[in-house]
């Protein structure tokens, strides 16, 4: 799938939440792309029971992925352990030695100089360390 695509699926997820969940996960969509204009976007794990699939944020492997509940935005950095966190941003999946992520509630405030310091932090650790290619 390519990036247009992917975008395209993106725009239509948040198009379909049409509470502040979507406005949510816009609003951090735009502040990934602002922290790093090479940043694609793709959708992963598409199944029967989330045709959607998950929005996906990618260079030299996923950065960070963002999905939707009931009651929350999460986004999980899939190196965030490896990213420096001086304002405390992530809030949740702190006790595993690789990720780490945050949950975004309605109403809470994004400190967009520090969300974009993460993501500047994580394409970092990605570029320390890529993905491998998988075998095939």
């Amino acid at each position: 799938m390519d990036d247009e695509d992917a975008s395209a699926l993106i725009d239509a997820k948040i198009a379909s939440l049409t509470d502040w969940r979507g406005a949510t996960l816009a609003k951090l969509r735009a502040l990934i792309r602002e922290a790093d204009p090479e940043i694609e976007e793709a959708v992963k794990w598409r199944k029967p029971t989330n045709p959607a699939g998950v929005p996906t944020w990618e260079r030299a492997g996923v950065l960070c992925t963002g999905e939707t509940y009931k009651d929350k935005v999460k986004l999980t950095f899939a190196k965030g352990a490896a990213v420096a966190d001086p304002k405390k941003l992530f809030n949740s999946s702190l006790d595993g030695n690789v990720r780490r992520a945050i949950d975004f509630a309605e109403g809470d405030d994004v400190d967009a100089a520090a969300f974009k310091a993460l993501v500047r932090g994580a394409v970092e650790a990605n570029l320390a360390k890529p993905a491998r290619a998988k075998k095939g």
